[in-house]
């Protein structure tokens, strides 16, 4: 939600005269409305359930990958070098196929990073609107992202509009008011196989898997901003 953030804050600050000392401004923290949306409850239930589905493909072409290593440690023995070079190559292709599926899912600009994309893009664009509506009730100069890449060391929360966009998107009932699950989308381990001193893999390196992002903390009650 980082880069979200930067462009609200950017697009927010567009047109602003030098004045805007003087004027009116606030901050809201997007990532706690975004938590909040069922639409992003929604899109992240969807990415589980696709990531589920790739790592259990991945988790079944290892189990055949293993199998064909402990195949060729036990019949090695017997083989000739034309058939073990055979074997090997055979090895060699399936440990490439099974980690080049993964880097297509759960690597850089992958499945799953497209998809995330897809699925958040509506939901952020929801929210900016919700923004843009309140800065222009409350004639707001500047709204800043507490989520967002500008470093706020303090925020007075008698500058906090969080609640008026939260009540804009229809999201601001009593009860209603608390962060809701993040529902990070699951990762999934990289293929291991087992290693002979005698046998070389030319694969390279795992590709790096997605990281589960924490959970982000319930904001305590504030004052609201009038």
């Amino acid at each position: 939600m980082k880069n979200f953030g930067g462009l609200l804050l950017a697009v927010l600050l567009l047109g602003v005269a030098p004045e805007v000392r003087a004027q009116k401004f606030g901050w809201v923290d997007s990532e706690f409305i975004i938590a909040k949306m069922p639409e992003y409850a929604k899109a992240q239930a969807e990415l589980n359930l696709l990531s589920d589905t790739w790592q259990k493909e991945i988790e079944v072409q290892k189990k055949d990958l293993d199998k064909m290593y402990r195949n060729y440690s036990a019949e090695e023995v017997v083989l000739t070098e034309a058939m073990k070079k055979k074997r090997q190559d055979e090895i060699l292709k399936k440990e490439q196929d099974v980690k080049a599926y993964q880097n297509k899912q759960f690597g850089y600009e992958g499945q799953l990073f497209k998809k995330r994309q897809e699925l958040t893009k509506p939901v952020q664009d929801k929210v900016f609107e919700a923004v843009e509506k309140v800065a222009k009730k409350k004639s707001l100069a500047v709204l800043f992202d507490k989520s967002g890449d500008a470093t706020m060391l303090y925020t007075n929360p008698a500058h906090d509009y969080t609640e008026f966009v939260l009540e804009e998107l229809g999201l601001g009932a009593e009860d209603r008011n608390q962060p809701g699950p993040k529902g990070a989308v699951k990762t999934v381990a990289p293929p291991k196989t087992p290693v002979d001193p005698n046998f070389e893999s030319d694969s390279g390196a795992d590709p790096a898997a997605p990281t589960k992002a924490p959970a982000k903390p319930a904001r305590p009650t504030k004052k609201r901003a009038k």
